[in-house]
Order: structure tokens, then C-alpha cells, then sequence
């Protein structure tokens, strides 16, 4: 697993679209924070605070990771080694925990740049250093999940296809689903249990939830179930001879 995990590492920033990627990340980030006018800009906001920034990150990271993963198996398909990989010591579960984490750590390196902004809102406000620390973990922590279950959702659409691009499309869509596709369905419903019943169902609500600065249990056991889901999911359609 170990060996997977570093040759995941390894492959991203041997071709320059790991570096294009991570890139393209801080650049977006950086654009839609500090430079353009709009809902997510921090200088007009009023408040020495992240909390655009969080709202940002995870429609980011919904291209982001499924562009990092959509290589993962669907290359090793069409390159034919795949097949070497099933040979290997291994168990396929082990293959894909060693893609996941690998897959996790290219995140956070993406993400690790962002701690700057940590340090420039604490620095503008009307008092220095007057900034909510627990609540910028808070929502650190709660990236940390979303971006988790962003992998283990890409890793699976990488098993769906042989070609990159389908699988990075399926990857997005597959993303988008979980992380909104509820909150929108549950506008169906009038208001009631049943909204928050259906709105529960879907990633936005629990990363809210862990973003306001809110432990709560049910939220870390939905996203770890939900890794854990798409990871054995990715295990099953690579032990099918089909999805082979």
C-alpha cells in the first residue's frame, strides 16, 4: 500500500499537470477572494473573517479532486496496467486505500498555501490578530471531510470509464450530487421534517454544520460512512470482471 501511496505522489508532479492543477487552485481561490468584485471577495465583504473563502473551497474542490482523480484507474486501464496492479502482493482494498491517500495528501497540499489567508484576514482587521481561531479550524476540519469524500467519489468515477475526460465529467456530476443535489431536491418539499430529513441526505449541510464551528458526531459519521461507501464501491466494480 505504501508503494502505491508514494507512486500516486510521484506520478502527479512528474507531469506538469500537477503542477497546472494545484496552480489553478490557489490562482481561482486567490481571484474570486482578493481581486474580483462579488459575493465571495473578502476586502468588500466588511468583516475580517474566512467564511467566503470556506463557501468558495468546496465548489473549487468539486473540479479540483475529481481532476486529480480521473487518472487513477481509468489510465491504468487504457495503459494495460491495471492487470500488473492484480498481480501485485497486494489486495485490491489496500490499492485503493494507497490511491485514496495519496490522492488525500495531493489535496491538502493544494490546500496547505490557503493558511496564508489565515494570517492576512487576522492582520485586517480593526483589531489584529481579533479573528475566531476555533471557527477557522472548524471549517479547516471540515474541508478536510468534504475534500475526503470528493476523493473517494472521484476514485470510483475513475473506475467507470478507460477514458480520463468521461471520467472526470462522472467524477464532477457524482460531486455535485452529493454535495448539493439534495439541498436542491429538498426546495420540493414544503417546509417541514421532510426538508430537513432530504437536506440531511447530502454533504452541504453536514460541512455547514462542521464549518459554524459544530462537532457534532452524526456529522463525522455521515462523511466517514460516505468515504468509506464510495471506497468499497470502487473495491467492488474493480473486482467485477466487467469493470475490469
Amino acid at each position: 500500500m505504501l508503494a502505491i501511496f508514494k507512486r500516486e505522489i510521484q506520478s502527479f508532479f512528474a507531469a506538469p499537470v500537477g503542477y497546472l492543477v494545484v496552480g489553478l487552485f490557489l490562482v481561482l481561490n486567490g481571484l474570486f477572494l482578493w481581486v474580483f468584485k462579488g459575493p465571495f471577495n473578502i476586502l468588500d465583504a466588511g468583516f475580517a473573517d474566512l467564511a467566503n473563502f470556506f463557501l468558495l473551497a468546496p465548489w473549487v474542490f468539486l473540479f479540483l479532486i475529481p481532476a486529480i482523480t480521473m487518472k487513477s484507474f481509468s489510465e491504468e486501464r487504457k495503459l494495460g496496467t491495471l492487470e500488473l496492479l492484480y498481480i501485485k502482493p497486494i489486495s485490491i482494498g489496500q490499492m485503493v486505500l494507497g490511491k485514496f491517500l495519496g490522492t488525500l495528501v495531493l489535496a491538502l497540499i493544494a490546500l496547505a498555501p490557503t493558511l496564508l489567508y489565515v494570517y492576512s484576514v487576522s492582520q485586517l482587521g480593526t483589531t489584529v490578530g481579533n479573528l475566531d481561531t476555533g471557527l477557522v479550524m472548524g471549517s479547516y476540519f471540515g474541508t478536510l471531510f468534504l475534500i475526503s469524500c470528493y476523493t473517494a467519489i472521484g476514485l470510483f468515477a475513475s473506475t467507470l470509464s478507460e477514458n480520463q475526460i468521461v471520467a472526470f465529467i462522472l467524477g464532477i456530476l457524482l460531486c455535485f450530487g452529493m454535495y448539493y443535489g439534495f439541498e436542491g431536491t429538498s426546495t420540493l418539499f414544503a417546509e417541514g421534517e421532510a426538508v430537513v430529513f432530504v437536506q440531511g441526505l447530502g454533504m452541504k449541510s453536514h460541512f455547514e454544520s462542521i464549518a459554524r464551528g459544530v462537532m457534532d458526531t452524526r456529522d463525522l459519521v455521515y462523511f466517514t460512512t460516505l468515504s468509506a461507501f464510495f471506497l468499497f464501491a470502487t473495491v467492488v466494480q474493480l473486482k467485477n470482471p466487467n469493470g475490469r
